[in-house]
């Protein structure tokens, strides 16, 4: 028996949708771009202080990445759940888990107080953050696409993407205003914790607005779909991750691949910036973090831009423009930063943000029309979250050790670059999505989770 399709969802309950996945984003990158500024700003001091700087440094970024190898198996557990249950559920859960971890770290004893217990605490809650990011990216975005129609899908999709630069500004106002307001040794003391304690107010306001929104109604009609044909068929679905990998295993590579430069560059221009601008460049902390402030504000306002730029020309030229941006950016970037001078810096961080805003934006939409309804959760959250293990999560340890080994910018950028060429390439090879009916029951990849017949083969 035919299910109905969903009816569309109303501009104003859409809009409320947005601003929930957009408020529990944002709280949920705060927290995690927190993390990553305070170990390239003080971890070193508080929990590896026996090591020279710029060695503490790297064992900072070294816990900083481990939060990365736990968001595979966040988006493994989070995309199974979030495809058999929905979306909202997880969503939820989410936002207490990575609220939970970063509230913790506020109130973690430093190496001085409890040795080397101390920089182990951190490193588990660091994996308690990253296996909550692992399930947010994908259950936030995909309840804006499912709610959205075809034809803005990509603006209205780029909101929760806002959440990252939202998330990142409000992390680096906070230690900004604080390294502005306290002496160093008060910040290094007590007020780097102030930020990971706001996380608790933060996550109570999050929860709030995120337990007032409604399932996604194309999930609820999949789901009833495939209740129904189960009851008809006597059939047992397939697990939503054995789908992924039978039938949707080429855009998992792709997505991938399209992460590549996206993260890279992302942690370089936001997070090893500051270590390179204070290290090597000899500019204050202050500066730095206003610039990385600044650049932050701009990056929110053009993702939505460049998401709407989506819709009218789509997906993929808006993405390979973005990718061949951050790597001819490269090169510049490094020498506008070597000036020393606070504009010349302003104006490399601003210009990669704005570029890395171009594959950033329709990124959610992109993602969410590569994969069937009950798999996508799976299949969105699997190929971007796998992706950050080898791009985000070792970028500015890499980039940390090619400056201490070459004492240069120049490795860096061939870094960098060489990220943009494997973008190019796997979007390059992608089919456009713009467009794409995300209801649609017929084959190719807008199918529902396949169906395994029981018994006797048919």
């Amino acid at each position: 028996m035919a299910t109905p399709a969903p009816a569309p969802t109303a501009p104003g309950s859409l809009r409320r949708i947005v601003a929930a996945s957009l408020i529990g984003t944002t709280i949920e990158w705060y927290d995690f771009f927190l993390y990553g500024s305070a170990a390239a700003l003080v971890f070193n001091k508080l929990f590896f202080p026996n090591e020279e700087p710029l060695v503490g440094t790297l064992l900072s970024f070294l816990t900083y990445a481990v939060g990365f190898a736990a968001r595979p198996v966040g988006a493994l557990v989070f995309g199974h759940y979030g495809d058999r249950l929905g979306r909202k559920r997880l969503l939820v859960l989410s936002l207490l888990l990575m609220g939970g971890a970063t509230f913790c770290i506020g109130l973690l004893p430093t190496f001085g107080t409890i040795g080397v217990a101390a920089p182990v605490l951190l490193t588990m809650l660091r994996l308690v953050q990253g296996f909550a990011l692992g399930g947010e990216w994908g259950g936030a975005v995909l309840l804006v696409s499912e709610h959205g129609d075809a034809n803005r899908r990509g603006f209205w999709a780029s909101w929760p993407q806002t959440g990252a630069p939202a998330g990142q500004l409000l992390a680096t106002g906070v230690l900004s205003a604080l390294t502005a307001l306290l002496s160093d040794d008060a910040f290094t003391s007590w007020g780097w914790r102030i930020p990971f304690l706001l996380s608790g107010v933060l996550v109570m306001v999050g929860l709030w607005i995120r337990l007032s929104v409604d399932e996604s109604p194309v999930f609820k009609a999949a789901l009833a779909r495939a209740e129904a044909r189960k009851a008809e068929e006597s059939a047992i679905e397939r697990l939503p991750l054995v789908s992924v990998l039978r039938d949707h295993w080429r855009d998992v590579l792709v997505a991938m691949g399209a992460r590549m430069a996206e993260n890279i560059s992302y942690y370089v221009i936001t997070a090893f910036v500051l270590v390179y601008s204070v290290e090597h460049a000899a500019l204050g902390k202050q500066t730095a973090l206003n610039a990385v402030l600044i650049a932050s504000a701009v990056h929110f306002a053009v993702i939505p831009a460049w998401g709407a730029l989506s819709d009218r020309v789509g997906r993929r030229p808006v993405y390979l423009l973005g990718a061949a941006g951050v790597g001819l950016w490269a090169f510049p970037f490094f020498a506008l930063i070597d000036t020393r001078s606070f504009p010349a810096l302003l104006l490399a961080v601003t210009g990669g943000l704005v570029l890395h805003g171009a594959m950033y934006a329709p990124q959610a939409a992109f993602f969410s029309e590569m994969f069937a309804t009950r798999m996508r959760y799976s299949g969105a959250s699997i190929g971007a979250q796998f992706a950050s293990v080898a791009a985000g999560a070792p970028a500015p340890l890499i980039a940390t050790a090619l400056l201490a080994a070459y004492d240069s910018s120049v490795p860096i950028s061939l870094y960098v670059i060489a990220a943009a060429l494997l973008t190019l390439v796997a979007v390059g090879v992608a089919k456009e999505t713009r467009g794409r009916d995300l209801d649609s029951l017929d084959g190719g990849t807008a199918q529902d989770a396949p169906l395994a017949r029981s018994g006797r083969a048919g």
